[in-house]
């Protein structure tokens, strides 16, 4: 574009004008300069460009005299230089960002007077500026010496190709189903192997220029006076630019970090909406914060720490869900991206069995720093009627007719639903069972959610439908239903039909049923079981599964009475945890290992029953007498008493140097809880006056893990997420695997298989293949072997 006849600003000076300047920069740009002269003068030209750091520079200055007299014309050749206008290769290495670019002119007492030093005439044109890699490529008038030339041409297939760069980094590309609990999606950002991109996110960080796009839908208000959206945390915990919060009012709360070592922070004057998906953008221009104008210097450095969507290790997420986050590195948010028409179809959570309703783009209203697409969905509770005689109307009627209002709506729908599957002899009553299954999930029972999607995800008995078999996972993952959990994990670490592996994603599913399976474990109940790894084919094991109806477990409980201490130990074991098909019975537990441990002076059982007498599980609690069984089966070499006596003195006498010392005594003999106990008390600062030394710790947790213990194997995971900044590289992959066999430990899933099992015994193919498909959709090994095993058992695949 051509910009001919430029107004000039006159004075008593003269007069200056441009008559063709060119629309951008050119090399060896011939420019004709119109200009007069009251009195004897200088006329300069100058090009000015100006960076996104802040700082300016001079890159062409000419200037000449003039005398008064008539209007004259100058043909003035001027020089842009080479990084601004040509494309990076091999001969110009480097081609520069700029922010703008003027050319002026003016007029002047002398030679160094600049336009803004006497009020003289002045003309300014800006040109427009393209980015590096969009600009042309330099035809050079010179060769190559022979041999390098010869070189270039032979190793031209061999030669290494710069990869594609993008400098717009997906922070999170699909949606994520969150709890509200103190996990999210850790992402790391690496510094730019092109140079031109590098230098200048280098350049930017004291004076940075970037957007975030994040989409959200919050179905509860924050619990707490903040709840994390995006959270980037540096190697010492601290929030940086940029971090956003929700605040219990509903607001968006933004904090910078400026490079005097102070923060800032401000609210928007909006509220977020409640169970509509709104997109917030944040978009910080130097010092400009969207419309908020700040005082300080922003500093952010984005390779230094990660970034979180979601909750982090300080502070708890919302109860809702993501969706995609975007962040642009060293830009602003794009203009096709400030306004959108309708929102993505993949972003719709729509309620089972439900209708959508109003329009996909409720509502758009720009303010400040966010933008909010909303989108409503509604659930409706609706009877299909059919002409069957086993129909889903003959299966509601029953419910209304024959049962009670004591158990609600849901659970009874989907044991209705459970009992008609179970007692049909063919898959046709899965298809007729499916809007009641689903009707239950929308009426808020986990369990038809997460059965609804895994009969959708694997076609038994019905159409298959992986993109409706996500959704329903993300609903009933978001109510913190742990199999979904799993499920999810499993889909993201593997990728699916509908979503692509995600490891950072994956973990954020996997840690957040690892922390449950931690706490399960404490709390002991009847929904939960032991998980066994049992594989159908595998007659030795199946033939060790027992009930307490069985021959097996009375031949026990004969042997345990008649004073052998395996079979107390036994007994004692698969009643607490509900082993080899027993049912959980505490209580009963709690009566073997004291009469193991009083009569029988068992070392295993007198630590079994110490424990439970610390803890006050099946019994009531009495501290004293624990302790006194524990010396007494250390004195037997129970290493495991050793560091539970070592617990004892760090809870209840707060002697720290006792307790570490037990703790060694035992980490030296192998025990998995003593090297647990000393990565907490080195990751605490506790260790005998030493300051807290996450390194020690992460060896300790490692070896924890590798001995077999859950919490180990959580921390263990949690340092590989994150890293130790100079001591331990983010590991991600290993990271999720270490998530998924904490996961895999869950006592729910242990009921799923154990149901499944039962069901083989029952010869209930059919719901022994549901129960297995459960457990096999979230990735557990055994539970898939198992239904490949049953579908080649009857020998015509169901799917």
């Amino acid at each position: 574009m051509s910009l001919t006849g430029c107004l000039s600003r006159s004075s008593s000076t003269g007069n200056v004008a441009f008559l063709d300047a060119p629309g951008e920069p050119v090399s060896n740009c011939p420019l004709r300069v119109k200009y007069s002269c009251f009195q004897s003068s200088v006329v300069h030209v100058q090009v000015l460009v100006s960076f996104d750091t802040g700082s300016t520079s001079v890159v062409f200055h000419k200037y000449w005299t003039c005398e008064p007299g008539h209007t004259r014309t100058r043909v003035v050749t001027v020089s842009f230089p080479d990084w601004l206008v040509y494309r990076p290769d091999w001969i110009i290495r480097g081609s520069d960002w700029v922010l703008s670019c003027l050319l002026r002119a003016w007029i002047g007492p002398d030679e160094s007077t600049g336009p803004g030093r006497f009020l003289g005439t002045s003309v300014t044109v800006p040109l427009d500026i393209h980015s590096p890699l969009s600009r042309p490529f330099k035809q050079h008038q010179l060769c190559a010496k022979w041999d390098t030339d010869l070189l270039r041409r032979v190793r031209s297939d061999d030669m290494p190709q710069c990869l594609e760069e993008n400098e717009v980094a997906s922070l999170l590309s699909t949606m994520y189903a969150s709890t509200g609990e103190r996990y999210g999606i850790i992402k790391t950002l690496q510094p730019f192997i092109n140079e031109v991109l590098e230098g200048l996110r280098i350049k930017s960080i004291y004076y940075p220029w970037f957007a975030v796009s994040l989409w959200v839908l919050v179905e509860k208000p924050c619990s707490n006076h903040l709840c994390g959206l995006l959270l980037h945390i540096d190697s010492e915990n601290n929030y940086v630019t940029p971090t956003m919060f929700l605040t219990d009012t509903g607001r968006i709360h933004v904090q910078v970090h400026g490079d005097a070592g102070h923060s800032s922070a401000f609210l928007s004057s909006f509220k977020v909406p409640l169970h509509q998906w709104c997109r917030i953008s944040l978009e910080i221009l130097g010092r400009v914060v969207s419309l908020w104008m700040h005082t300080c210097n922003v500093m952010l450095d984005d390779t230094h720490g990660y970034f979180v969507i979601g909750g982090g290790k300080f502070i708890r997420g919302i109860e809702g869900y993501y969706g995609p986050a975007t962040y642009y590195r060293i830009q602003g948010l794009p203009a096709d991206k400030l306004f959108l028409s309708a929102i993505d179809h993949s972003l719709t959570v729509k309620r089972p069995s439900g209708q959508y309703h109003g329009c996909p783009l409720a509502g758009t209203r720009y303010q400040n720093i966010c933008f909010c697409h909303c989108l409503q969905y509604s659930c409706f509770v609706s009877l299909h009627q059919y002409s069957h005689a086993d129909s889903c109307l003959d299966t509601y009627t029953e419910l209304q007719l024959n049962h009670s209002t004591v158990n609600s709506t849901e659970q009874i729908l989907y044991a209705l639903v459970l009992r008609k599957i179970s007692t049909a002899h063919s898959l046709d009553v899965i298809t007729r069972m499916m809007p009641f299954l689903l009707q239950s999930g929308c009426l808020g029972d986990n369990r038809a959610l997460h059965l609804s999607s895994v009969l959708y995800s694997s076609g038994f008995g019905v159409r298959r439908q992986p993109y409706k078999a996500w959704l329903l996972s993300l609903l009933a993952a978001q109510k913190d239903w742990r199999l979904t959990l799993l499920r999810l994990g499993h889909m993201h670490h593997v990728g699916d039909l509908e979503v692509t592996p995600d490891r950072d994603l994956s973990y954020a599913y996997y840690v957040n049923i690892a922390r449950q399976t931690s706490m399960d474990q404490k709390n002991p109940s009847p929904q939960q079981t032991f998980v066994e790894l049992i594989r159908l084919n595998d007659e030795e094991t199946l033939k060790a599964q027992t009930n307490e109806n069985d021959d097996l477990f009375h031949w026990l409980k004969l042997q345990a009475r008649s004073g052998v201490a395996e079979a107390e130990q036994a007994m004692g074991r698969m009643l607490f945890w509900g082993q080899q098909g027993v049912s959980p019975d505490i209580q009963t537990a709690v009566k073997h290992y004291e009469r193991g441990a009083t009569t029988l002076r068992d070392p295993v059982s007198m630590y079994d029953y110490a424990i439970v007498l610390l803890t006050g599980q099946g019994v009531t609690k009495d501290v004293q007498r624990a302790v006194t069984f524990l010396k007494k089966a250390i004195e037997q070499g129970s290493v495991p008493a050793i560091t539970a006596l070592g617990w004892y003195y760090e809870q209840y006498e707060k002697d720290y140097e006792k307790a570490v010392h037990l703790w060694e005594e035992a980490d030296a003999k192998g025990h998995p809880d003593a090297a647990m106990n000393l990565g907490v008390f080195y990751s605490q600062g506790l260790y005998l006056g030493q300051p807290a030394d996450q390194f020690k710790a992460y060896k300790y947790y490692l070896k924890s893990a590798q001995r077999g213990h859950l919490n180990g194997g959580i921390e263990l995971a949690d340092i590989w997420i994150h890293g130790i900044p100079g001591q331990v590289a983010r590991r991600p992959a290993d990271a999720v695997l270490w998530g998924k066999w904490a996961s895999e430990q869950n006592g729910y899933l242990g009921t799923v298989l154990r149901n499944g099992l039962n069901a083989y015994f029952r010869g209930d193919w059919i719901m022994s293949l549901i129960y297995y498909l459960s457990a096999a959709e979230s990735g557990f090994e055994a539970a898939q072997f198992n239904v490949a095993y049953l579908c080649e058992l009857n020998s015509v695949s169901p799917f």
